[in-house]
């Protein structure tokens, strides 16, 4: 596995697992809708997560929830723009959750330090925007579209068909000139995938990988939480940091998580439990 990931302003190492903390600036999202929607709580969610451990904040202004309605381009933006002056001296890169070419060109020059685009840059335009810039780029699968994409995800094999998806993404982004150390993998979680096949992602995300590229775990207080557990999505800690900890065991580098402190504290034991104590 490479062992740094170039992110905009930053370099990652990837020698111990990172954790990217969740920053929604919107009103519908699936766990914590309306609760940031205001800049300044935004803001001070941010800095809270950075205080609790956070290695880079996920920032988005577009719920991509099943069913999620559109959010316009300058509605995104007013979301956005605010918050990334806000943090981007924050000492920890930001991340800016976005599929719309137009959001990225705007937060590139406004100081963001990643895209993380659930299209895998497949919007016309997406990769000449982010071509030129030094920023990481998180390449997400998803079979459909936010609005339908869980009404009957197929496939014939997901692991093979979601690995054969990001090795082309990746081989579209090499022609383009992006270094391969700017590029992050997300197999999707919840993205077009049924409760099995999320979870048969996840046991095998080692078969997964390819090459050098890192990989990020994404199901704090999913769906698949719940089809497993039964409680709602503010009731999910424990079992979202129990999928966080089985991705880092298969080689995740980045779990994106809501609840930042107790998924720190829960990588540490686990990391001691691996690696020992230092005296």
């Amino acid at each position: 596995m490479s062992s740094t990931l170039l992110c905009g302003r930053f370099e990652l190492s990837l020698e111990r697992p990172l954790i990217m903390g969740i920053v929604n600036v919107t009103p519908d999202s699936f766990s914590d809708g309306a609760l940031h929607l205001d800049a300044d709580a935004a803001i001070a969610h941010g800095l809270r997560l950075i205080d609790e451990g956070a290695d880079l904040l996920d920032i988005g202004a577009e719920s991509t929830r099943p069913g999620a309605a559109p959010v316009s381009l300058d509605d995104e933006l007013q979301r956005l723009l605010p918050v990334i002056e806000a943090l981007r001296d924050s000492g920890v890169p930001l991340s800016i959750d976005t599929f719309k070419p137009p959001v990225m060109r705007h937060v590139l020059d406004a100081g963001a330090d990643m895209i993380n685009d659930i299209y895998a840059f497949r919007q016309p335009g997406a990769l000449d925007a982010v071509a030129q810039s030094r920023c990481g780029l998180c390449v997400m699968h998803m079979q459909g579209e936010p609005r339908t994409m869980q009404q009957a995800p197929r496939y014939e094999d997901v692991v093979q068909e979601v690995r054969g998806f990001l090795l082309a993404r990746v081989g579209a982004m090499r022609e383009k000139g992006i270094q391969p150390e700017r590029i992050l993998l997300d197999p999707g979680f919840g993205f077009g995938k049924t409760p099995a096949q999320n979870y048969l992602l996840l046991r095998q995300l080692a078969q997964l990988q390819f090459e050098t590229y890192p990989w990020l775990v994404a199901l704090s207080r999913k769906s698949m939480i719940g089809h497993i557990t039964g409680r709602p999505a503010s009731e999910r800690l424990g079992g979202s940091i129990a999928g966080a900890l089985a991705g880092i065991a298969r080689g995740a580098k980045m779990v994106r998580v809501h609840d930042v402190a107790a998924t720190v504290d829960a990588i540490k034991v686990w990391q001691t439990v691996e690696h020992g104590v230092s005296e």
